[in-house]
């Protein structure tokens, strides 16, 4: 009897490696009839599926979370009519040509070497680099409760001011927006991966979406009159010409940018603080010797990657371990699963800062790595670095670990700390 496998149940999200271990045991590439999709376990096969773009297509991703995990779009309804119409309305914005726009993570070949090309200025290794001191200004000042013997939540508290300040200021926004903007980052993943899934066109999302949109929109206009030296200027900059940008797809850029550049290393930080919590014999070796942190970044990355999935539509009929995926298929490739797997890492379940260096892809591969994974690496180690003095004597003080409710990422919702008296 084949295993059964729901990808977006969250019944098995609390801990997802066991059942990893059972589908790359089992079912490498397994069927869900219900769900309609290809999900691909094994560390071989999840590379294959990334290198080879001109098989398995990006384009998956925007359909998939839009659609709150399933390979078509939602049917026409009443209420999804009445969202749309609103939204429309409310933005000045026709809310279909959306689904049109060009989106970097939607996108192959030329279309997406474009977009790709625009948003690299403002990722370049001296550009990142140049937020280090930055990134140590925030760390400190959001550390200093804990350091005082406070109660501390390290999610709310770190994890989530640390990036979200930083992209906010990279894009040149407001900082008196910063929690509307995190706001909106959880709204979209709420949206498209958790439980906005279940009632997608319902007032909560239409109001959130119209306000996001509305502010974005406004500036984008002015970074358009008066540009400045910020990545939005720089995305704006790119309206004119056969190759330039629609206002929608700046703001999806923006969105994209927002959602990614923080959602990516809260959870990144989260993962890695609450695997040190479990494993103190590294996080003793770590404080010990701080020139560890880079290595203990990249295994946290291996150990528990925050993105746990990204999806691919098969552009023609082919075979993945034996499995005939015909065209047209969508195909889940379990990043976290290859993260975990045996038959390329030794021991792959114990977190080991001391582990020989070896390629995975916890941000992608190829022309789809993630082009802010220097910047997640940058403000996870100096996070770490932050916090690493407390330790041994930091402590859990609240109840098991909740996860964020989500098939695509995962971290910690609330990691409750103190240290030890």
């Amino acid at each position: 009897m084949s295993m059964h496998f729901d990808p977006f149940s969250p019944d098995w999200r609390e801990d997802p490696y066991p059942v990893y271990r059972r589908l790359r045991d089992e079912a490498p590439v397994h069927y869900s009839a219900e769900r309609e999709i290809y999900s691909v376990t094994r560390y071989d096969d999840v590379m294959q599926v990334l290198k080879t773009p001109e098989v398995f297509s990006s384009r998956a991703m925007f359909t998939m979370l839009m659609s709150g995990g399933s390979d078509k779009l939602p049917p026409v309804s009443l209420k999804m009519i009445r969202f749309l119409a609103t939204m429309g309305w409310k933005t000045r914005m026709n809310p279909f040509e959306f689904q049109t726009a060009r989106n970097l993570i939607a996108e192959d070949g030329t279309s997406h070497a474009q977009l790709r090309a625009i948003v690299n200025r403002g990722f370049t290794p001296k550009r990142i680099e140049s937020w280090d001191k930055r990134a140590r200004e925030i760390v400190d000042s959001c550390i200093a409760p804990l350091r005082d013997g406070e109660p501390f939540d390290l999610v709310s508290q770190l994890a989530v001011p640390l990036p979200v300040t930083i992209i906010a200021e990279m894009l040149g926004l407001p900082a008196e927006r910063n929690a509307d903007f995190k706001r909106w980052s959880e709204m979209i993943i709420d949206f498209s991966s958790g439980p906005g899934r279940d009632d997608p066109f319902s007032k909560k999302y239409r109001d959130g979406f119209v306000e996001m949109m509305n502010c974005l929109k406004q500036l984008t206009k002015q970074s358009r009159m008066t540009p400045a030296d910020d990545l939005l200027s720089i995305i704006v900059a790119e309206q004119e010409g056969e190759a330039g940008l629609s206002i929608r797809e700046v703001i999806q850029f923006v969105m994209l940018l927002m959602a990614a550049g923080n959602e990516t290393t809260t959870n990144l930080i989260g993962n890695l603080v609450s695997a040190l919590l479990d494993h103190p014999e590294q996080a003793e070796k770590v404080a010990r010797d701080p020139s560890l942190v880079p290595a203990l970044v990249e295994e946290g990355l291996r150990y528990d990657t925050p993105v746990q999935v990204v999806f691919r539509t098969a552009t023609r009929d082919t075979e993945l371990r034996g499995t005939r995926i015909p065209a047209g298929s969508f195909v889940a490739a379990y990043l976290g699963s290859a993260n975990r797997d045996e038959r390329r890492f030794e021991a792959p379940d114990r977190l080991d800062v001391m582990r020989k260096a070896q390629l995975f892809p916890s941000f992608g591969f190829g022309k789809h790595f993630c082009l802010g994974a220097s910047l997640a690496r940058l403000e996870a180690r100096v996070a770490l670095e932050g916090i690493l003095p407390t330790f041994p004597g930091l402590v859990r003080t609240g109840g098991p670990v909740s996860y964020v409710d989500s098939f695509f990422v995962r971290g910690p919702q609330r990691l409750e700390l103190k240290l030890a008296a």
